[in-house]
């Protein structure tokens, strides 16, 4: 092959293609032809498709999410989908809130973050009235609340609610098949799970799912409760504590409940549903008996606060999976750890309720109603700074208990959760 061309060898049509070098009319040939593409030189933000949008919502300062929230559908979609509050976190922008309802009031507090220098002294920030219809006020104060994302779903025994902590909007939502009343409530994989609560609802356990606004039975329970508590962590439903509900013991336990009297038969266990396997695992007996007075779930532990008359005692269960099985073996053990700082002369009774709350590596003890300082003044005794919406701290890290703020005056006989915005 020749190492160069020689335009002898080309043909008269190939040689007409190239331009006579002796005409000055003639342009020579451009190597890389520039051809001219019109391109819009304008782009707006409902021009990017889902993941381009998502990643400038992502960043928006949480302030401006409730205007934003409501700028169209897709842009609310968006803002409670999972890669959203995925991106959110990403970017160190999710705040773990302590939410509390005392229809029609509600209050948020955020507790201060180890680096964050600018919330050494968290306040509550009570919420304007919450616009509940006036029937409804009544049956929402045994409500339970259960937080996915930035929604809070407000259960009560006959009517649900959804309340957007970023819209500032509560929507009316399907009620539960079984009308209850202090029941064990709980999220996991972003869907709703009850159980629980009284004789009507039988020991049916009941899953909610928020996009279709459906509830369904998806298991009958091995024992009845009334007045438990529930937790999740790692796929398990957990249901704690409360009053033991039998065939004889039925109308005693319905009698004392609506007489505002103190029953006795303590459930003193708790019971764990698989929900990816539909199957109860094997149940466990809390350590000490006792009343159960409050629980949540922190980082893969089941903490658990315990009456029994003249003391509180608090202990964690290690409810993070290591094999075993469908028979729950491979569970942890339970740890006794330091009670809360109450007075130890204080005799707890039926008109003091705690509630416990989760917050990242911390549990939040809110005594949600009865005054501490009445039952000190009943008993003779006089001690200053203990009053009703009492707020303890116990940081799992370092075990040790700290005072936070009290709940504002308005919030009395609170239900809590922890929601992320």
């Amino acid at each position: 092959m020749p190492e160069s061309c020689n335009s002898r060898h080309f043909s008269w049509l190939m040689k007409s293609c190239f331009p006579n070098p002796q005409d000055p009319t003639s342009k020579p040939l451009s190597p890389n032809p520039i051809i001219t593409i019109s391109i819009p030189t304008t782009t707006t933000l409902s021009s990017l498709s889902d993941d381009l949008l998502l990643e400038c919502l992502s960043r928006v300062p949480s302030s401006s999410l409730p205007s934003i929230s409501l700028v169209c559908r897709r842009w609310s979609l968006l803002l409670h989908s999972p890669s959203f509050i995925y991106l959110r976190r990403l970017h160190h922008l999710i705040h773990p809130t302590i939410f509390t309802l005392s229809a029609p009031f509600a209050a948020s507090l955020r507790l201060p973050d180890d680096n964050d220098a600018d919330t050494n002294d968290p306040l509550w920030k009570v919420a304007s009235c919450l616009p509940f219809p006036v029937a409804s006020l009544d049956s929402l104060s045994h409500a339970r609340l259960s937080a996915i994302g930035s929604r809070i779903y407000i259960i009560g025994r006959n009517e649900t609610f959804c309340y957007d902590v970023w819209s500032g909007i509560i929507t009316s939502r399907s009620s539960m098949i079984y009308p209850r009343k202090k029941f064990a409530t709980a999220v996991l994989s972003g869907k709703i799970y009850v159980a629980g609560g009284g004789s009507r609802a039988g020991a049916a356990l009941e899953e909610y799912d928020p996009d279709t606004d459906t509830w369904r039975v998806v298991a009958q329970a091995t024992r009845r409760r009334y007045g438990c508590i529930g937790a999740a962590v790692d796929g398990v439903f957990y249901v704690i504590g409360g009053l033991k509900i039998g065939a004889a013991l039925e109308n005693e336990v319905t009698r004392a409940a609506s007489a505002g009297a103190e029953a006795y038969v303590y459930a003193s266990s708790m019971d764990l549903f698989d929900v990816e396997s539909r199957a109860w695992l094997r149940s466990r007996a809390v350590p000490g008996g006792g009343c159960v007075v409050a629980a949540c779930a922190v980082a893969g532990y089941v903490y658990i606060l315990t009456s029994h008359a003249v003391e509180l005692s608090f202990c964690r269960f290690d409810a993070r999976r290591r094999g075993g099985g469908s028979n729950g073996k491979g569970f942890g053990e339970w740890c006794r750890i330091k009670s809360p700082p109450l007075p130890a002369q204080v005799r707890l009774d039926s008109t003091v309720r705690f509630s416990c709350v989760g917050v990242e590596n911390k549990v939040v003890l809110i005594q949600v109603s009865g005054c501490i300082d009445d039952l000190l003044r009943r008993s003779g005794r006089n001690v200053r700074g203990l009053k009703e919406g009492l707020v303890l701290v116990y940081d799992c890290v370092s075990g040790v208990w700290s005072r936070g703020p009290h709940l504002p005056e308005v919030i009395r006989r609170a239900t809590c959760v922890t929601v992320e915005c």
